[in-house]
């Protein structure tokens, strides 16, 4: 793993050059340098290129006059890295952050400098694309302090099962909870691939309750969200549907029908009971029939995958929660002299640059044949580090995406994936900027959740989720409650 980067070891001899020389500008014929602070998201960059030798850097720099300095800190302790590079003596041009909250205690200090005047000179693509209660989230005191990149993916999970071991045990797709119950039963107990021995399970779920979305919104809730009730805002987490839905899971558990260490479990554990078989049912990434569920087919030519119908629960709720409409914001230091530059960059990304940035290199990674795109898979693959870029300034564009989903091939249903998602969304019922509350207390009350796994796993009795309601009530929750009503008042007025 790497290590972490301390604020004490973010010294300016540890900062990369363009930070220790300072922002250049202005001189003609001499490009203005800016240095950018950019998550990697697990980016891995053909043999010879990196961050900043790569053809969508010069395609980038080319079309803005721009230096650009791309800084990858470490994926693990990102935002800390994040945060002792903006105390640092000499700061980055900008950064990358997720969280609005974040931003909001930066501006309190006086950390980040206001973007309006920025934006109307250099960003008109960026004020005309990115919709206005994404800029609402970041508009402290009458100012913008960050600029939103766009989720264009509505949701993320849905519901996939192996329908040759429906077929074999003589089993229909199931819709409701207890349709769901058998199938896993089945799955578990009945030997669904025919090897002779106890190896599968009825439902993966890996740590932190990942992939288990579906399951909740059959009693109607989604986590770590706010929902309407009688005209007011409540956190899904402290609903007693909430309870029943962890009660259910604990009942899956309790039978054998989730893999026991599913606490410990990672992606790449949930990867490898797909590929080789262990796994028949499971709440999939829209992504996966490209990923795992196709290399679980290349493993075993017999299996044969299908979609199912969100788990319907017993007052007829169904769905999966929205994917947050913004995937991150861009925040320029109080100190960096590069903001201009920095906005034109982004301006270019989320403008003129993105069809590109998205697709790739025409004629390279794509072409258009007979009015549709068609994309090279193994240019596609090897030019995908461009998303380290492009997702610094991401808009809206649904024809785009769906040219660009299809263009990998409409057998791994990408695109229907995401209809299918999008038809199912339970949305947070909040959308305004972080509270003053929600900057004091969110990190420790999303901490009090360890109670849930606890709950499924039978560790704690059901009675649990009662003193977690309490805890969270005292502990800064009815204090957030109260906020986000007000401003829910406010928005009505």
């Amino acid at each position: 793993m790497a290590s972490l980067l301390s604020a004490a070891g973010l010294t300016s001899c540890s900062m990369p050059a363009s930070l220790q020389e300072g922002t250049v500008s202005g001189q003609a014929g001499v490009p203005e340098r800016i240095s950018i602070v950019i998550n990697s998201q697990g980016t891995r960059f053909p043999q010879g290129l990196h961050e900043n030798n790569n053809p969508y850097l010069k395609y980038i720099e080319g079309n803005t006059g721009l230096d650009v300095q791309v800084i990858l800190p470490p994926q693990e302790g990102y935002q800390h890295t994040v945060e002792a590079m903006l105390n640092n003596e000499q700061v980055p041009d900008m950064l990358s952050v997720t969280s609005d909250v974040w931003i909001a205690r930066q501006v309190q200090r006086g950390a980040l400098q206001p973007l309006d005047e920025l934006l109307q000179q250099y960003g008109p693509d960026l004020l005309r694309q990115i919709p206005q209660e994404a800029w609402d989230r970041v508009r402290f005191q009458g100012k913008i302090y960050g600029i939103p990149s766009m989720n264009s993916i509505p949701g993320v999970e849905l519901m996939y099962v192996r329908k040759d071991w429906l077929n074999r045990l003589g089993l229909k797709a199931p819709r409701t909870l207890e349709e769901y119950r058998e199938v896993m039963r089945a799955f578990t107990q009945e030997d669904p691939d025919g090897n002779g021995k106890h190896d599968t399970y009825g439902l993966a779920m890996t740590n932190h309750l990942y992939r288990s979305a579906p399951f909740f919104g059959a009693f109607g809730v989604q986590l770590n969200q706010w929902t309407e009730r009688q005209g007011q805002l409540v956190y899904s987490n402290i609903l007693p549907e909430t309870k029943e839905a962890l009660l259910f899971l604990a009942s899956l558990y309790r039978e054998g029908w989730i893999d026991p260490e599913f606490p410990l479990m990672n992606h790449k554990n949930l990867e490898e009971g797909v590929e080789q078989g262990r796994v028949g049912l499971f709440s999939a990434a829209w992504h996966d029939t490209r990923g795992m569920i196709a290399r679980s087919r290349e493993l075993d030519p017999k299996a044969e995958w299908m979609p199912l119908e969100y788990p319907t629960g017993p007052k007829g709720d169904h769905g999966v929660y929205a994917a947050p409409s913004v995937k991150s914001y861009q925040v320029i230091p109080a100190k960096s002299a590069g903001a201009g530059a920095v906005v034109r960059l982004l301006n270019f990304i989320g403008g003129p640059g993105y069809e590109t940035l998205s697709l790739g290199f025409p004629n390279e990674v794509w072409v258009r044949k007979e009015g549709r795109i068609v994309s090279n898979f193994a240019e596609h693959d090897k030019h995908q580090y461009r998303g380290i870029y492009g997702s610094l300034a991401e808009v809206a564009d649904p024809e785009l995406l769906r040219d660009r989903l299809d263009s990998y091939g409409e057998e791994f249903r990408l695109y229907d994936n995401l209809q299918r998602i999008e038809r199912n969304l339970i949305r947070d019922a909040y959308t305004g900027a972080p509270t003053e509350s929600m900057e004091l207390y969110s990190e420790s009350l999303l901490a009090l959740q360890r109670v849930f796994i606890q709950i499924i796993m039978g560790t704690v009795p059901p009675e649990a989720f009662d003193a977690y309601v309490r805890e969270w009530k005292q502990g800064g929750g009815d204090a957030i409650t109260e906020e986000v009503n007000r401003q829910l008042l406010s928005s009505r007025k």
